[in-house]
């Protein structure tokens, strides 16, 4: 192939030869996918319990070097620290979460502080973790944007690449689908369908910006149905759950008094799960996401399904270099898990 450099006051691409996937510099014809790598300016420490665990942890998020991505480090105790990067490849089968597992190290629950580091534009970080889970908070992502707002985002000295799609991709498994198509921006559809009178059928469309998902997305928290608690214990799930992390739906309301924070809560949190869930792909899409009753294996499926078949997607911003340009997961296979995460 031939990697293309790409002029920002022109639409013709400079060829030059290459045997690397095709790339573009600068920005595409469409508009301004054009900016540096970020990490915090300092670290910044919670604490709180696993969703499913229950038990106690803390992570300290903290500055990485351009091109180190989201590196999760076990501070349990371990004489080496193992850590584990966030990708694809690292992620494991599990229930009702998204989890990683590299170099005898695992932690669950990971797809919260990842959609905040996303939503934000976050690309390097360490994030250490006392315990094989990350905190569920308040079960949004909005206690991790406000850490991160606490210490601010600097700009770092590498450009930061895009992954576009160039030809649609989808996963199934039976009236579950997650579909991304090619698109001018990066854009999410996200409908869910549930027999409780709250929820019913819910859309909702979410085009991807910092701000959007600041005010949009964050805010919306995990739920679960007060008939399947009893279920969830007996299989070692939801032990850190809480009406103070998770909104829970009796038969025909919500057990919270504080009620919703978005009349739409639900669809939303879908989404702040996806776009945590994209996240293992290494970098920012370029691409109209559509899900219909999806969750996260089918999200990390159509993530694998990105990276098997290049032929459908470029990368924009790329830096070509000796060293090559910014690892992407290495293409593994995985089985998926059926139920349906919430």
């Amino acid at each position: 192939m031939r990697i293309y450099e790409w002029h920002a006051n022109c639409c013709s691409p400079v060829a030059f030869a290459s045997n690397d996937r095709v790339l573009l510099d600068g920005m595409d014809c469409a508009g301004g996918f054009v900016r540096n790598q970020r990490t915090l300016a300092a670290a910044v420490t919670c604490s709180g319990v696993g969703l499913h665990s229950g038990q106690p942890v803390t992570i300290t998020l903290r500055p990485a070097p351009p091109n180190t991505g989201i590196v999760f480090v076990n501070q349990n105790g371990a004489a080496a620290n193992p850590s584990v990067v966030a990708s694809i490849k690292h992620c494991v089968p599990t229930e009702l979460c998204t989890a990683i597992s590299g170099n005898g190290f695992q932690v669950k629950t990971v797809e919260h502080v990842l959609a905040a580091l996303s939503g934000l534009e976050v690309d390097n970080v360490y994030i250490d973790v006392t315990a094989s889970e990350v905190p569920v908070m308040d079960g949004s992502a909005a206690p991790f944007v406000r850490l991160i707002q606490s210490v601010g985002v600097i700009s770092q000295d590498r450009k930061q690449p895009f992954l576009k799609i160039m030809a649609p991709l989808e996963v199934s498994d039976g009236s579950r689908r997650v579909r991304i198509e090619p698109s001018t921006t990066s854009r999410i559809t996200y409908s869910i369908q549930y027999d409780h009178p709250l929820i019913k059928t819910q859309t909702y469309m979410h085009d991807c910006s910092v701000s959007a998902f600041e005010n949009q997305i964050a805010d919306a928290r995990t739920f679960g149905f007060l008939h399947e608690v009893q279920a969830l214990w007996a299989r070692g799930l939801g032990r850190g759950g809480t009406l103070d992390n998770t909104v829970v739906l009796s038969k025909d309301g919500i057990v919270n008094t504080s009620g919703l924070r978005f009349f739409n809560e639900f669809v939303r949190h879908k989404v702040l799960d996806l776009i945590g869930d994209f996240s293992l792909l290494g970098m920012s899409v370029i691409g109209h996401i559509v899900a219909e009753r999806s969750g996260h294996a089918l999200h990390t499926r159509l993530v694998q399904q990105i990276l098997d078949q290049p032929e459908k997607w470029m990368l924009l911003n790329a830096e070509p270099s000796a060293e090559g340009t910014r690892a992407l997961p290495t293409p593994r296979l995985q089985p998926a898990v059926a139920l349906q995460a919430s």
